[in-house]
């Protein structure tokens, strides 16, 4: 009950920022619009592929919007008052995980919405998929839970566009790493956001060739291994914060 009380706080302060919340739901409607308009002939700008490709760059959003969120929780005297309760720090993390789920599932209906109107042909895969991205997210509310917790709110804005940046470049979702290869190519092997969103590629056009068993497995570790960064991170920002 703990959990789902912060859970429900948290969404709270989410959706008191309704400008960043159009944000993050418009510019990726806005660029899914704009590509469809451009008819670019490339594989990647097919709506099957590129819409998985936008609820993806939703997500770096999402690590942006987090990251902020802890930072001001850090910065006010609602954690040290939170350091006195019984939750423990996986509590709290569990606690913003759930918040943002609404806000993510929202997301998704819009973007398929708007993929639906601009010609995508929806299916029970669409569903399917909505569900997969929601697990896919914790990967990036977990990076925004680390970032937050390791920097002030100042310093979430520069690297929160650092994530958009990577995801923008290195997922695949604009061109495949094949096209420049090399060092770049190796780079995006080494880092989730392929493999996030070739999971979600997979699933919406029911094709498991779309993903590698590389793909899941980069993916997998960084969820796990960024997720508990983020539980002891918070945890010693935590004590060191109410200690001053």
């Amino acid at each position: 009950m703990r959990i789902l009380n912060f859970s429900k706080r948290n969404l709270k302060e989410l959706i008191r920022d309704p400008i960043s919340l159009i944000f993050e739901i418009v510019l990726p409607v806005f660029l899914l619009f704009i590509f469809k308009q451009f008819n670019i002939p490339a594989e990647n700008y097919r709506l099957e592929n590129f819409t998985p490709g936008i609820i993806v760059f939703g997500f770096s959003f999402i690590t942006l919007f987090t990251a902020t969120l802890i930072a001001k929780d850090r910065t006010s005297s609602f954690l040290i008052r939170l350091g006195t309760s019984p939750m423990k720090p996986a509590d709290f993390i569990l606690g913003y995980i759930l918040s943002l789920i609404p806000i993510i599932f929202f997301q998704n209906v819009v973007f398929f919405a708007v993929a639906a109107a601009l010609g995508l042909k929806l299916t029970v895969n669409a569903l399917y998929t909505v569900i997969v991205s929601i697990a896919v997210s914790v990967l990036y509310i977990s990076l925004g839970i680390l970032i937050g917790s390791l920097v002030s709110e100042k310093g979430t804005g520069g690297l929160g566009s650092i994530v958009v940046q990577l995801v923008c470049f290195t997922s695949g979702m604009y061109f495949p790493k094949d096209q420049v290869g090399g060092v770049f190519a190796y780079i995006c092997e080494c880092l989730p956001f392929e493999g996030s969103l070739n999971i979600i590629r997979a699933v919406l056009n029911n094709d498991t060739a779309l993903v590698s068993a590389k793909n899941i497995i980069v993916f997998a570790v960084y969820t796990v291994v960024v997720t508990a960064a983020a539980i002891i991170v918070f945890k010693k920002k935590m004590v060191s914060d109410n200690k001053g």
